[in-house]
């Protein structure tokens, strides 16, 4: 598609060290950049600092683009563009109007949403999604898949819902805020408590006994998990099989809802060799009823697709040709039911500038 001369949104992937600007076109295609350090003292300073990035990348378009938008933590409401009182940035507090503050300035509509969502949205519009229903498409497969559950795994644990390529927002601005779930460990846990950088920390001290202040950092521990680096190899294995069951159980109750393509994103996606194994096993695993019988946990399969064996069955073509006596017709019908568990294909920033970009085109359609 050829881009018209204002088919560019301006984005920004607000990192806790530095606010990265992009300016990228409706071919989700990065045109222009600028970075500013995110370190700021109040509310104002930090207030100026998106003003002059957000400046400095729309000169760079020649003042030509359609919209600004952009993920930014929570709780907010995002719909209004209302930041509340954020933990981590304690200056923003009884809500700022973020949205109102940018569209007074630059006079273009401008967008907020939080990472969780635009991540999936992303790898929904050009990530993992189009990419295994080009392959199910190449095996001959009839089956395509519209949903999907995006999951980041970092500092905390943040979700986001795409279904039939729209983005489930929810009523309070709180759809798909998977990290409140209740912990597979202790269901007075949430699991974030596991699932970010502090879990498997905590995690891998526990198992090795070794204090925390000393703990090695996540890639580390990745490491030793692989015998790559010298320290306790049994211990990381075991932490990350640990953070592998809760996680596996996290989207096995999240999935039975979306029924679709799981991706996870983030920092701690990297390690998906030691905990991915075990969280497709503990999708896959059973329930028992009262009388002892087992079943399975869900009623359908899940496989790992980053694995060659995983992928190659998943995207297998397992289509069989329906006739009926008296129906002069066929039709073809996929028995198995399957969900797919992979790792993001774009990587965590762009699948965020992506859908942030996806974000505002859809809005604008909408207004328009």
């Amino acid at each position: 598609m050829k881009n018209k001369p204002k088919d560019i949104i301006l984005t920004l992937d607000a990192g806790g060290t530095n606010l990265v600007f992009n300016a990228i076109d409706f071919n989700y295609n990065v045109v222009a950049t600028d970075e500013l350090s995110a370190q700021s003292q109040n509310v104002d300073d930090f207030i100026i600092k998106l003003k002059n990035g957000f400046n400095n990348i729309y000169q760079k378009t020649n003042n030509n683009a359609r919209a600004i938008s952009f993920c930014f933590p929570g709780p907010a409401d995002y719909e209004r563009g209302i930041i509340g009182d954020l933990e981590n940035l304690p200056f923003f507090r009884g809500g700022i109007p973020l949205k109102n503050i940018l569209e007074y300035e630059f006079k273009i509509p401008v967008f907020i949403n939080n990472d969780g969502d635009l991540f999936a949205l992303g790898e929904a519009m050009k990530g993992i999604l189009p990419e295994i229903n080009n392959s199910l498409k190449e095996s001959g497969s009839s089956k395509q898949y519209r949903n999907l559950l995006g999951i980041t795994l970092g500092t905390g644990t943040g979700g986001g819902i795409v279904i039939n390529g729209k983005l489930l927002e929810g009523d309070n601005s709180a759809g798909a805020e998977i990290n409140r779930s209740n912990n597979y460990l202790n269901a007075d846990m949430s699991i974030e408590e596991t699932l970010s950088i502090r879990g498997i920390m905590q995690l891998y001290c526990s198992e090795s006994g070794m204090e925390l202040s000393v703990c090695p950092e996540p890639e580390d521990i990745y490491e030793i998990g692989l015998g790559n680096m010298p320290g306790n190899r049994e211990a990381a294995i075991r932490a990350w099989n640990t953070f592998g069951v809760v996680l596996g159980h996290t989207l096995a109750n999240t999935i039975t809802l979306i029924d679709g393509i799981v991706v996870i994103g983030g920092g701690l996606a990297g390690a998906h060799k030691l905990f991915l194994p075990k969280a497709i096993e503990s999708m896959n695993s059973t329930f028992t009823r009262t009388n002892g019988k087992k079943y399975p946990r869900l009623e359908v399969t899940a496989y790992n697709l980053e694995n060659k064996n995983g992928l190659s069955e998943f995207i297998k073509n397992e289509d069989v040709e329906i006739n009926y006596p008296g129906i002069n017709s066929s039709v073809l019908y996929s028995p198995k039911k399957k969900v797919g568990v992979g790792i993001s294909k774009l990587g965590t920033s762009e699948a965020v500038a992506v859908g942030a970009c996806n974000y505002a085109v859809q809005k604008l359609d909408i207004q328009d």
